[in-house]
């Protein structure tokens, strides 16, 4: 039993490396095929400019709103082609009214913003939805209450879907950390959102076509979301719902990379755990809605990703799990095989296929560090001494933290299917 778990569990480490190279090859094409520079200060005009809503969800984010309001109204397109919808979700806190303070200003007169206190349920993907019976753009562009876009961000999504505007049905652009020297957290967060787009989504534009909706910094076709349905009503994770929704019809959502947004990201350890946690069980409870298409006549790329996902989350999460026993087995069994001998050959079996376990380690930490670093060098500003050093304690750190969360997550699953009762709620990310 024993010999076909340490089995097991090198050969899914193997298929993990694997995939993890398949995805870095196809981020460093993307990469060294998009190395030219744009000269931001003179861009070339769009072949038309369609009329965008802006929605910016936002629950007792006083903290925050204003900037972000700033930073979409300084955007990099015509006025009079955006419109721009703040919803008040449910606050009890001044958002609204220091957005409306904001507005007060004379070079904001005359712009098509409207302030909306909103008192209905659904969360997030419910404020979607009601903004999607009044929006009058085309597209619809989402930015959290804290994510901050770039100047040229909204035009640079606009110029990608009108690339192919009947295939793309959405494009998404890039996230960055705007408080990631905050304390050893962030960090260590800012180093997994660089890998995170600045690899794994390259990589799977660049090899499938693949993209994904990141819940912020996106704009998407308004009549394809009313086709579709909106977006579903109270989901944890309405981005990864809607990414499924859009392959299943054969659209494709568009990497926009030069588009990019500035978010905040939790600074404490129970911000974070929680966060982590909604966004494990939402990205579960999708997948497991479409596991079905992997057997129908669903088109290829939908198979992918949920292979994709059912790798990362499952599979290769569940090895590690497997892994990390294994060595505390065969740890207890070293020490107690002198009162019990049955232990001794569950030992000479890990001693046999150790030198396995210690090459694929090798082969697993030297991988994921040329992975971050070649991340960390495609992003201006990170490839640092520091950063790399962070990268190092991570892996043995905030890497770990994801099987935690994991595991929380599938067990409030099972937790709700043994009770008969949805026991888990929105938490709202705090603010800083």
């Amino acid at each position: 039993m024993i010999e076909h778990l340490y089995i097991l569990t090198i050969l899914t480490i193997w298929a993990s490396l694997v995939l993890t190279l398949v995805t870095l090859a196809g981020g460093v094409t993307f990469l060294l095929t998009h190395l030219r520079r744009t000269n931001v200060a003179r861009l070339p005009e769009l072949s038309r400019y369609p009329r965008v809503t802006v929605v910016v969800p936002a629950h007792n984010e006083e903290r925050v709103i204003r900037e972000t309001v700033r930073a979409i109204l300084g955007l990099h397109y015509p006025a009079d082609r955006l419109e721009v919808l703040i919803y008040a979700d449910n606050c009890q806190d001044r958002t609204a009214e220091r957005v409306r303070d904001l507005l007060q200003r004379p070079k904001y007169a005359g712009r098509q913003v409207r302030v909306i206190e909103r008192t209905g349920s659904g969360g997030k993907a419910g404020v979607l939805n009601d903004a999607l019976k009044i929006a009058t753009g085309e597209y619809l562009g989402v930015y959290d209450a804290d994510a901050a876009p770039e100047h040229n961000a909204l035009y640079f999504l606009v110029q990608k879907v009108l690339e192919d505007p009947e295939r793309y049905a959405a494009a998404f652009g890039r996230n960055k950390t705007r408080n990631y020297q905050q304390n050893f957290l962030t960090r260590c967060i800012n180093l997994e959102i660089i890998n995170t787009q600045r690899i794994q989504h390259t990589g799977l534009w660049q090899l499938f076509k693949i993209g994904r909706i990141p819940g912020t910094n996106f704009i998407i076709n308004r009549q394809m979301v009313t086709d579709l349905g909106g977006w579903h009503h109270g989901a944890l994770t309405e981005d990864t719902a809607i990414s499924f929704s859009l392959m299943r019809a054969g659209k494709l959502i568009a990497l926009a990379h030069r588009a990019e947004a500035f978010q905040q990201e939790p600074e404490t350890l129970f911000a974070y755990y929680n966060q982590r946690k909604r966004w494990a069980r939402g990205n579960y409870e999708v997948l497991a809605a479409n596991l079905k298409h992997l057997l129908d006549r669903s088109p290829w790329r939908i198979k992918v990703e949920v292979l994709y996902y059912l790798c990362t989350f499952f599979w290769f999460n569940a090895a590690i799990v497997l892994s990390n026993g294994l060595f505390v087995f065969n740890g207890l069994a070293t020490v107690l095989q002198g009162h019990v001998p049955l232990l001794h050959p569950a030992i000479a079996m890990g001693e046999t296929l150790s030198i396995l376990f210690l090459l694929n380690w090798v082969a697993m930490f030297y991988l994921y560090i040329l992975q971050m670093n070649i991340a960390l060098a495609s992003d201006y500003g990170q490839a640092t001494v520091v950063n790399f050093l962070y990268s190092l304690v991570a892996y043995f750190t905030y890497s770990q933290l994801f099987i935690v969360v994991s595991l929380a997550a599938v067990g409030d699953i099972l937790r709700d299917k043994l009770t008969g009762k949805r026991h888990t709620h929105w938490y709202k990310t705090q603010r800083f």
